[in-house]
């Protein structure tokens, strides 16, 4: 697959990655090489990925825990060390092999450590392909509250290796398939149509590039996030909250990101019907095409109340307004609505109904 060019560095598919590291690494001279891994890359992607290194390079594996409750500050602070205890210095070079905990957090920890080193992204699912890998944030999360802090710093470059999905469960896969759906959703409606009538998660290489060359576009036009990029947002605002209040509370299994994004998609499909001239059609088939792949979740009267109360710490917020990002049809998205709070209920009611 062509690779796709951003502002500041390309991201590579497949044997064009691994080629395109081998004459980095051989043309650069780096003090020291740390690849940062969690106990499952560790397990299943880096024994592939070092047996695709040419050279007699030495790396140092700093590996974390796996998951989104340990994507916190004691990590960062747990690899600062690690990284200090075996001398790196600004000319060593991190490589973060993993999921998005991993790039996101790698990243951070590489763009904050003697005020920034370089890094490089290689994303091992499909949430991280899709999402994680264009766009340069980093960052960590506050307590249960998702990227509160963070830095917007580019990569090196990114390697997309699409083999690394085979080491996936199907659970994982349909997380990250969300964010594609997301990505018709906000610009391209036969994109939409296409990612619908996918019914096996084999042979998606095209249409990863496809979502990359979206988020891309959208990255390219607005790097800061000031306007358009904003739209990437869709689902996000309350599907964040839904995944902050299922990470911290006992009482629930944990949602991962994409199933949480999910329900946000419908809740905010619904909205957008209310607010910004989305079809009752089009937010049917919202609807419909989520709630096909992902499990519906049951909310408390109590889970909603506490989801809402969560929404003030959205990024996207402005001078005590929550924005959201709807929909006018399918594939053309407004940003900075306000949403009157009697629709938030409707909008779970509509979640609940059959």
């Amino acid at each position: 697959m062509e690779s796709i060019i951003t502002s500041t560095y390309s991201v590579y598919f497949n044997e064009e990655a691994y080629s395109t590291l081998n004459s980095f690494l051989a043309s650069n001279s780096y003090s020291s090489l740390f690849i940062i891994v969690d106990e499952n890359t560790y397990e299943f992607c880096l024994p592939q990925f070092m047996a695709a290194i040419e050279g007699d390079f030495h790396f140092e594996v700093l590996e974390i825990e796996s998951g989104e409750i340990n994507k916190n500050i004691a990590t960062c602070m747990n690899l600062w060390q690690a990284l200090s205890d075996l001398d790196a210095d600004r000319k060593s070079l991190v490589i973060n092999l993993g999921g998005g905990v991993v790039t996101d957090l790698g990243g951070f920890v590489a763009s904050t450590f003697k005020r920034g080193v370089d890094f490089i992204n290689v994303p091992t699912t499909l949430l991280a392909m899709v999402d994680a890998s264009v766009g340069g944030k980093t960052g960590v999360d506050l307590g249960s509250l998702k990227n509160q802090i963070g830095v917007i710093n580019q990569s090196e470059m990114v390697l997309v290796v699409t083999s690394f999905l085979k080491t996936l469960e199907e659970r994982q896969l349909q997380s990250g398939y969300a964010e594609m759906l997301k990505h018709g959703l906000i610009q391209d409606h036969p994109y939409w149509e296409t990612l619908k009538s996918v019914s096996t998660f084999d042979g998606l290489d095209n249409m990863i590039h496809t979502s990359v060359a979206i988020k891309n576009k959208i990255v390219l036009e607005d790097p800061t996030e000031q306007g358009l990029r904003k739209i990437l947002n869709f689902g996000h605002t309350l599907g964040h909250a839904i995944e902050s209040y299922f990470l911290e509370s006992t009482a629930h299994q944990t949602l991962l990101h994409g199933e949480a994004i999910a329900i946000g998609m419908i809740l905010e499909g619904f909205l957008s019907h209310k607010l910004s001239g989305l079809s009752e059609n089009e937010m049917t088939d919202i609807k419909s095409t989520f709630l096909s792949r992902y499990e519906k979740v049951v909310f408390t009267e109590e889970d909603i109340y506490n989801i809402l109360s969560l929404l003030k710490f959205d990024k996207k917020n402005s001078h005590g307004k929550i924005n959201f990002v709807l929909l006018e049809h399918i594939g053309k998205p407004v940003i900075d609505v306000q949403i009157p709070s009697n629709l938030y209920l409707e909008a779970f009611a509509y979640y609940k109904e059959h």
